[in-house]
C-alpha cells in the first residue's frame, strides 16, 4: 500500500517537472527571420519543411496562396 501511494505521488510530481527545451535553428529560419508573422519563441513555423530550398519568390507565392485560401474559407463559412 505504501509503495502504491509513493509511486502515485512520484508520478504526479513528475508531471509538473520542467521540460527540457531544445533550441534548434536552421538556415530556413534565418533566411526569413525578418518576415511578417515570425514571432518568438517559435520563429518561422514551417512544420512540413516547404521552405527548405526556397527563395524569396517561393516564400511570397506560398504566403499569397495561404491568404487566398483563408479568404475563400471565410467566404465559404458565410455561405
Amino acid at each position: 500500500m505504501k509503495l502504491l501511494i509513493t509511486s502515485l505521488l512520484a508520478g504526479s510530481a513528475a508531471a509538473f517537472a520542467p521540460a527540457s527545451q531544445k533550441v534548434s535553428s536552421s538556415a530556413v529560419s534565418m533566411a526569413f527571420e525578418s518576415e511578417l508573422g515570425v514571432q518568438p519563441p517559435l520563429g518561422l513555423f514551417d512544420p512540413l519543411g516547404l521552405l527548405e530550398d526556397a527563395d524569396q519568390d517561393r516564400f511570397d507565392r506560398l504566403r499569397y496562396i495561404e491568404i487566398k485560401h483563408g479568404r475563400i474559407c471565410m467566404l465559404g463559412f458565410l455561405g
